[in-house]
């Protein structure tokens, strides 16, 4: 399984917005062009995916002078999954439409249904774990220690 650019960048985005609350003391509002600049994604890109943020309220826009995005809530409380899921990116692995009928004719599940649809669910169980602080805190190597 592989996700999209829009999960991917979304996360990207919404970490470079977590690494610059947590380095300011005033908290500015973080614009679009500096992250479209720092994260190599474009800005029209990003525009799209921050009104998805947004919406489902994850990000607060600031406008006029000084204007742009932040968090709405901290960095320790957004999980990689809700950012991922926000940017309407799916996290399974089946290649099913949804619950219940399978993707063979007749609606009929294949063999390997139950292993990916675990896998599925592996996955965004991993990511609901993970939070944009636990990512800025490098707290995803092999032995780095994981926050409770």
């Amino acid at each position: 399984m592989q996700l999209s650019t829009k999960g991917r960048y979304a996360v990207m985005a919404m970490t470079e917005l977590a690494k610059r609350e947590g380095a300011r003391e005033d908290l500015r509002a973080v614009p679009l062009a500096a992250i479209a600049e720092n994260q190599q994604i474009s800005r029209p890109y990003l525009e799209q995916l921050f009104s998805r943020l947004r919406r489902r309220g994850l990000v607060r826009s600031v406008r006029g002078p000084g204007g742009g995005y932040r968090l709405a809530k901290p960095g320790c409380d957004l999980s990689v999954a809700e950012i991922v899921m926000a940017v309407d990116e799916p996290l399974r692995a089946t290649r099913c439409a949804g619950h219940g009928a399978g993707c063979m004719k007749g609606g009929a599940r294949c063999l390997t249904h139950d292993l990916w649809e675990e896998t599925g669910r592996q996955i965004h169980d991993y990511l609901a774990a993970v939070s944009l602080a636990d990512v800025l805190a490098g707290r995803l190597r092999p032995g780095a220690e994981r926050a409770t």
